[in-house]
């Protein structure tokens, strides 16, 4: 079959490999009809090595499919069914997986990214996945790829930032960052409750796309703005709530604590790959309680559901669609992106 392979920084090539086969009980093998090209790979694709990503490894963790083949444990699914996938895999014995922190299973990885070079990701034709009844939830007949397509990452970042954030209803939230994840978190957030949301955001083209979405309340460039001062005129001089940063941005990071009000809540979703300069003995006092980390995928169903009851749309985040012989092209598309680019699909 293709697929894209990494090989080392910089290098990432459409090769022919090997099909994938059924390896454990709980394998299942699936042909992947959908997928999205995300920032994730084009992170990979230039600093895979740092990332701990194997030479060798199949990119590509945001899919969806068609059951191909059930490994031999007992599973609810059949042949031919269509379904969303979990970003990551985790095995449901060990300790984390029994207290809800699948995403630090010993035993788990994430499709396509850092690990042993098995967990091969989804930009081919074919996957295998690892405790396929975990992390596979049936698409229901009414939505189509692209109605779910999100579920497995991105969307269940937002929801997860919203636990994070401990958003309640009534909150102001601050979403710094509104790129495919903040829009996501977004969202999540309103369906929470969010009475005010406010987004940081520097480029014409997304604040334009989150004001004819009603995503956010107020759109702040912080180029041209002080967030601050603005984000406490709108919250009587206490300051948000609730700040979510989707960006992952070091230069940033100290902004967030002027944003909160105290006994606040910080959640960092946003990748960072570089250290933070941070004075803690400025904030320390604001009794803030602040929580990161990577994606739990627990909810995918509660938002497939959401979707079905048309509470999400998604749809409008795909600024590209493209056969899956011009994927190559879908990482030139991600790797140069205009402020115009959102999310690229690559479709079998």
């Amino acid at each position: 079959m293709k697929a894209v392979v990494f090989h080392g920084n910089g290098d990432i090539r459409l090769d022919r490999v090997p099909d994938p086969a059924i390896i454990h009980p709980p394998d299942a093998l699936l042909r992947v009809t959908t997928s999205s090209v995300c920032s994730t790979d084009i992170h990979i694709k230039h600093h895979g090595n740092e990332m701990k990503v194997t030479p060798g490894t199949i990119l590509g963790h945001e899919f969806v499919g068609v059951i191909e083949e059930i490994g031999k444990a007992q599973s609810p699914f059949s042949r031919g069914d269509r379904v969303a996938v979990s970003c990551t895999y985790s095995c449901g014995e060990c300790y984390y997986c029994k207290n809800e922190f699948a995403s630090q299973c010993s035993a788990g990885a994430c499709f396509g990214a850092m690990g042993d070079g098995s967990n091969h990701g989804a930009h081919a034709e074919f996957i295998r996945v690892p405790y396929a009844s975990r992390i596979m939830h049936k698409i229901p007949d009414e939505l189509s790829d692209e109605d779910v397509l999100f579920v497995g990452d991105i969307l269940s970042t937002g929801l997860f930032s919203a636990k994070l954030g401990n958003v309640k209803k009534g909150d102001t939230v601050v979403v710094c960052g509104a790129g495919p994840v903040g829009i996501c978190v977004m969202l999540v957030a309103r369906l929470y409750g969010a009475s005010k949301i406010i987004a940081l955001e520097m480029s014409k083209h997304r604040a334009g796309v989150i004001s004819a979405q009603g995503l956010a309340d107020r759109v702040i460039d912080p180029s041209e703005e002080k967030p601050s001062g603005i984000i406490k005129d709108l919250t009587r001089g206490r300051g948000a709530d609730v700040v979510i940063d989707a960006t992952g941005d070091p230069r940033s990071f100290g902004d967030l604590f002027n944003y909160v009000r105290p006994a606040g809540s910080i959640a960092l979703i946003g990748v960072y790959n570089d250290a933070v300069s941070f004075p803690i003995y400025k904030y320390w006092w604001k009794n803030l309680t602040i929580r990161m980390g990577l994606v739990e995928t627990n909810k995918m169903g509660q938002l497939i559901e959401w979707i079905r009851q048309g509470r999400i749309n998604t749809r409008f985040l795909l600024t590209h669609t493209l056969p899956f012989n011009e994927i190559m092209k879908g990482y030139d598309i991600m790797d140069h992106r205009s402020e115009k680019t959102l999310k690229v699909a690559i479709k079998a």
